[in-house]
């Protein structure tokens, strides 16, 4: 499914306010619980950065010690 950012935003406002239930333009959609809000949420980010063409960036961090 194509997702938009409307859609995201409405989403991250109804997880940050704490409700359950999401409207963007005339539709509404009630989720379970805030876990599934944080899957959907996360599905959407992996959609619209997929759509972008862009990827995530790695990090790698590297340590070392040295002995004396």
């Amino acid at each position: 499914m194509a997702y938009t950012q409307t859609q995201r935003d409405a989403l991250e406002a109804a997880i940050a306010s704490g409700a359950l239930t999401v409207r963007y333009g005339e539709t509404s959609t009630t989720y379970r619980s805030l876990a599934e809000m944080r899957q959907v949420l996360a599905a959407i980010d992996h959609s619209l950065t997929t759509a972008a063409g862009a990827r995530k960036r790695r990090v790698t961090k590297i340590t070392s010690t040295r002995d004396y």
